[in-house]
């Protein structure tokens, strides 16, 4: 099942308190960026986020979910109604995610 538009936009409004947010559609789900580190994504109308040691210590009861078949586990965001907490989650998470490697 791909993830709707509407959900994307649901998401990007929970996220306005942070600058530098984008995505990319791919095949039918969203990638999401922060400050230009892939920090997450949208999966079935799943909002999930990379498995760092500071977002699990965030979310200590956070479920992991698979985004699709042959991935690795991804966190849960469950709390996405609270943006001051999705704030200080990316914040905090963003410099233990890789910049992106170059295009040759």
């Amino acid at each position: 099942m791909a993830s709707s538009k509407d959900y994307l936009e649901f998401v990007l409004e929970q996220l306005s308190e942070l600058s530098d947010i984008t995505y990319r559609a791919m095949m039918g789900e969203f990638i999401i960026y922060y400050q230009g580190r892939v920090i997450g994504g949208i999966y079935d109308d799943r909002f999930l986020i990379k498995n760092t040691k500071t977002a699990r210590a965030l979310m200590p009861d956070v479920s992991l979910e698979i985004p699709y078949e042959g991935a690795k586990e991804m966190l849960l965001v469950e709390d996405i109604e609270n943006k001051s907490f999705l704030r200080e989650l990316f914040e905090s998470m963003v410099g233990e995610l890789p910049l992106p490697k170059k295009k040759k």
